[in-house]
């Protein structure tokens, strides 16, 4: 399978961007959340094997995409989903399938609104359709309890490897995921971070530049706009952002399909991928429910 990591330049910055499969297959454009390592290297190897060209990229301030001050950045949630409808217009084959995991979810909601033409299909996996901070009344907020555990969870030395995978298993068991997955995957991502201030370090393992981003205006009120195929994951047990916020997206988007992961928490599982790769493989093709009800 042809698997090729690079670059691309668009709207004046540089975005790491690593695409799986034949060059001319459907787009398929993954968000990072914030690093394109939200996404399992064996998803996008099942959507390649599924007649896809699968794309993931890292966001502004981490991995191999621009990075200049994640304490302080001069750019908004906005122009974060610009970038996503730059990249898939310069990555070429017509409009795209946007999916974003987390924080990139929030972009992917915000891009299919303002850039409608760019994009043919929507999955939107552990996300919600509120900006960082407190949420609307009627959604559910971070579980306090898993909140308290991980903010009394002393942060590591950025410059030590080993210190910052062992955090990052150490946050996944509190918040319901594979510890030993997310070790690796912290390390890949501590591998790839470029710089040692810990700034951005923090940036690229935790994406705490996103909370300081400018997130206006609003978007939930919007989603009704969107008129393409709509795929929504979550996982049940994720104690991050609740179920409920997926069910609030998979009502408001009309058609949503709303696919819920049993035994998921915030991240996708292993043993989940080929479940959401069918889901996105066949999003469109008449297999698509109303949302707001169990996933299956």
């Amino acid at each position: 399978m042809t698997r090729i990591t690079t670059t691309l330049n668009v709207n004046a910055i540089t975005l790491g961007v690593e695409s799986f499969g034949d060059d001319d297959a459907p787009l398929v454009l993954l968000v990072g959340g914030t690093t394109m390592l939200s996404w399992p290297d064996a998803l996008c190897e099942r959507l390649a094997a599924g007649g896809r060209r699968a794309v993931r990229y890292d966001l502004r301030d981490s991995g191999q995409s621009t990075t200049a001050d994640p304490e302080a950045p001069t750019y908004t949630l906005r122009d974060l989903a610009a970038d996503a409808a730059a990249l898939a217009d310069a990555l070429g084959g017509g409009p795209a399938h946007l999916a974003g995991i987390g924080v990139g979810g929030m972009v992917a909601q915000v891009a299919a609104l303002d850039h409608p033409g760019t994009f043919s299909a929507l999955t939107l996996v552990g996300t919600r359709a509120v900006a960082p901070g407190p949420p609307d009344e009627d959604l559910p907020d971070h579980d306090e309890a898993t909140m308290s555990r991980l903010f009394a969870h002393p942060m590591p030395d950025w410059s030590d490897r080993e210190a910052v995978a062992d955090f990052a298993a150490a946050g996944a068991e509190i918040l319901g995921d594979d510890p030993d997955a997310a070790r690796a995957v912290a390390a890949r991502i501590w591998d790839r971070t470029p710089g040692p201030a810990p700034a951005v370090q923090m940036a690229n393992q935790l994406g705490m530049v996103f909370s300081r981003l400018d997130c206006t205006p609003r978007w939930r009120e919007r989603l009704p706009e969107i008129k393409v195929p709509t795929l929504v994951v979550h996982g049940r047990r994720d104690r991050f952002f609740p179920l409920g916020n997926a069910e609030a997206i998979s009502r408001a988007i009309p058609g949503a399909r709303l696919l819920v992961l049993e035994e998921a928490a915030t991240a996708i599982p292993e043993t989940a991928v080929d479940e959401v790769a069918e889901a996105m493989l066949t999003l469109g093709q008449g297999t698509a429910r109303t949302g707001g009800g169990p996933g299956t």
